[in-house]
């Protein structure tokens, strides 16, 4: 056993004591008050120097080094999701309609024990680590407000790392790949305008459900038609709302979905496609049409030879790891933010364990992982860390 895992795993006790603590307290984005409460309390009993209400509820902590050298931040998400826990663990959620559904308390978790880690050995280390607590990544751009606030500067970061609790992967795995690991997000809204009517003289009507249908059939073609099978791209419809009652033909319908991609080239095409195919069906159907894109998120892209370094350091944290150099999902992350213009690594530490039933995915009401990952993922980012300093 390394050295890091040996001491990470010394601390589990106050790790799972932390992360049951928020699992049980949830809160959603920007509302992160208890938390981040807890987490500048822990920094400071460290003797950090803590910054808080970065974008409202962000914390930032400065753990430096004896001598001089390159500035490392290690990032760590804290919002849960409006999802009404179904776990029944008796740590389960306390506030109706709010749950830890993504693993975000875990990545709390897992921040504290890194900075106490660190901390055992601060006099040796060269440069600066910045411990970043995150508020609101479901979807509410709190990376985007962090990187507004001046997070990355003061002093300038050199190196970003980020890790995620994964239950799509059992315990025991860990994604690291080179080049993109999630896909870019964004959010299609699509509104038709027709003319309403009697649902009994639809001769006298523009029928803008019907359009809507044909809308979404030809949508799901962009990709099977117009992205190569060796690149990848999603376009999703997940929302269609018209009318009121059964005998109406409504006035307008609204369509509402996602847009993925891992290349910024795919993506202007996909989004270019859309446009066409839209106004396309729109004409042919009499209707009036109009297309809304809101960029949500770009993808997360690993710098190599940073990845490298995280890498080498899962294995010799935990040689027995299996390490997957080529994992790739289509979910999005706004860590993506703090990533673009700076050497970076994110990666994926696998949590599932199916004999303890700890299976169901992320943003699932049942969703929990095994807690053994917390001690894995805090060893591996403080031994990266390290090495990025070096």
């Amino acid at each position: 056993m390394s050295l890091w895992l040996e001491r990470a795993q010394a601390l589990f006790p106050y790790t799972q004591a932390i992360r049951r603590d928020l699992h049980r307290n949830p809160e959603l984005g920007f509302k992160e008050v208890r938390t981040a409460g807890i987490v500048a309390r822990e920094l400071r009993e460290l003797g950090l120097e803590v910054t808080t209400g970065i974008a409202e509820t962000g914390v930032v902590g400065l753990l430096e080094g004896s001598q001089p050298g390159p500035v490392v931040l290690v990032r760590f998400d804290m919002d849960a999701l409006p999802v009404q826990e179904q776990t029944g663990a008796d740590y389960a959620s306390g506030t109706p309609g709010a749950m830890h559904a993504c693993g975000h308390d875990g990545h709390v978790a897992i921040g504290l024990t890194t900075a106490r880690l660190l901390s055992e050995v601060r006099e040796q280390i060269r440069g600066t680590v910045k411990l970043v607590f995150q508020p609101a990544e479901e979807g509410l751009g709190g990376a985007a407000r962090m990187v507004e606030a001046g997070v990355l500067q003061s002093p300038l970061v050199d190196f970003c790392l980020a890790l995620h609790i994964w239950n799509e992967k059992p315990l025991g795995w860990m994604g690291v790949p080179d080049g993109p690991l999630m896909a870019s997000s964004d959010i299609l809204a699509i509104r038709m305008e027709g003319k309403g009517g009697h649902g009994a003289l639809p001769h006298q009507t523009v029928d803008p459900v019907a359009a809507a249908a044909q809308m979404i059939t030809a949508l799901q073609t962009i990709v099977a038609r117009n992205v190569s099978p060796l690149q990848s791209a999603v376009v999703s419809v997940t929302k269609l709302r018209a009318g009121e009652t059964f005998n109406v033909i409504p006035q307008s319908a609204e369509l509402s979905g996602t847009i993925r991609a891992f290349e910024p080239a795919v993506r202007s095409m996909v989004i270019g496609r859309i446009e066409q195919v839209v106004q396309g069906i729109a004409q042919a159907m009499n209707c009036a049409a109009s297309v809304q894109i809101h960029d949500l998120t770009p993808p997360v892209i690993n710098t190599p030879s940073v990845a490298k370094i995280v890498a080498d350091a899962a294995m010799s944290v935990q040689p027995d790891l299996k390490l997957d150099r080529a994992y790739r999902t289509m979910v999005s992350e706004d860590m993506a933010y703090m990533m673009r213009n700076i050497p970076s690594c994110y990666f994926l530490v696998g949590s599932a364990n199916p004999e303890k039933n700890l299976v169901f995915g992320h943003h699932h009401p049942r969703f929990d992982f095994d807690e053994q990952a917390l001690s894995t993922g805090a060893a591996v980012i403080t031994s990266a860390a390290l090495d990025l300093l070096k």
